[in-house]
């Protein structure tokens, strides 16, 4: 059984483990241990706060509840750029022409700014190579969305996720080289590094405010504008499906595509839909029958399981077996919220 749950100070041993599979440039997740019990420890605060404050952050696990051993994290900010400064490139087309020369060209620049603050953001997504296939990657990355629907007053209006950009094998981003590695004299995993250990100001101090001409930077860095890491194409999809959209905004190192969409218009927090949960004998479980995702309305104890249910859910009751109540903490007559992974 694969459970999507809250995370717990137990799981930073198998979350490191993972951070040392994740690679350069997934930013929130470093193979740092003090940082991620650290991040840990925020998350849990943050579910002991059911009231909401804005600098909250959730951290979310996907278990294999077999192996007792967490396969994939992904996570939620409530509002990012409060506390610190969160920069990003918006990329503006311009236009120049001669009338005396009869030309006419339209090219793009590179303007800094702080578009997102005040959003919430996804983040963190990473699934265990191992656990590839399937649904496991789209059942960790929609089960937050249940969560957002359950606890809506938490969120803002809109949401966004920064993509990984292209990073070759070797680390090296071809944007970065291009451009930052210029400003900053470091490596790109370095500044990448200081960033998520909280040392921003140097980019505030260092980053250039005036705008970057994209036609003056070499070929391969233009081509990775709005674009991302060829392991982060699945999650960009999932998104795209639940209707986020790239609106040219990239991230400032490796101009990985940031996409964004009004909450109230994700495709998963529209669909899903509460229903009561009753104890049944008779509840059996194919592989033929349909994936939907069911999650309890525990805040602090938030959990969430993938099943196939034979037919289609239309009623006000949904049957679920003793072992399904007990991962998700239910009894009988509690309500879920439900909604088909396919919808």
């Amino acid at each position: 059984m694969m459970l999507f749950r809250s995370v717990q100070h137990e799981d930073l041993g198998d979350i490191l483990n993972l951070s040392s599979r994740a690679g350069v440039g997934l930013t929130t997740l470093p193979n740092n241990q003090e940082y991620l019990a650290a991040r840990i420890s925020r998350s849990i605060d943050s579910f002991n706060d059911a009231k909401g404050r804005a600098q909250q952050g959730f951290l979310f696990t996907l278990e294999d509840t077999e192996k007792h051993r967490v396969v994939g994290v992904s996570a939620l900010e409530v509002a990012v750029g409060l506390e610190e400064p969160f920069y990003n490139f918006r990329v503006q087309r311009s236009v120049r022409s001669s009338r005396e020369l009869g030309i006419y060209n339209t090219f793009e620049t590179l303007i800094v700014g702080q578009d997102y603050t005040g959003c919430s953001e996804l983040c963190t997504l990473f699934l265990d190579p191992d656990y590839h296939g399937g649904s496991n990657g789209v059942f960790l990355s929609r089960s937050r969305f249940l969560f957002i629907a359950a606890f809506r007053h938490l969120f803002s209006k809109h949401i966004f996720a920064e993509m990984r950009g292209v990073v070759d094998q070797q680390g090296e981003s071809p944007f970065w080289n291009a451009l930052g590695q210029h400003f900053f004299n470091v490596p790109f995993a370095e500044a990448d590094y200081l960033t998520v250990l909280g040392s921003k100001t140097f980019i505030a101090e260092l980053m250039p405010f005036h705008p970057i001409y994209v036609p003056l930077l070499p070929e391969e860095a233009r081509q990775a504008i709005g674009q991302v890491h060829e392991n982060t194409l699945p999650a960009r999809a999932i998104l795209e499906k639940e209707g986020f959209a790239y609106h040219e905004a990239v991230d400032i190192f490796d101009a990985g595509a940031i996409l964004d969409a009004e909450i109230d218009n994700v495709r998963t927090i529209k669909a899903s839909r509460l229903v009561h949960v009753k104890r049944s004998a008779n509840v059996s479980r194919s592989q033929d029958g349909l994936p939907y995702i069911i999650s309890n309305l525990h805040f602090q104890d938030f959990k969430a399981l993938l099943l196939h249910i034979s037919a289609p859910q239309d009623s006000d009751e949904l049957g679920l077996t003793s072992e399904e109540m007990e991962a998700l903490h239910l009894d009988d007559g509690d309500s879920v919220r439900f909604v088909s992974l396919f919808s």
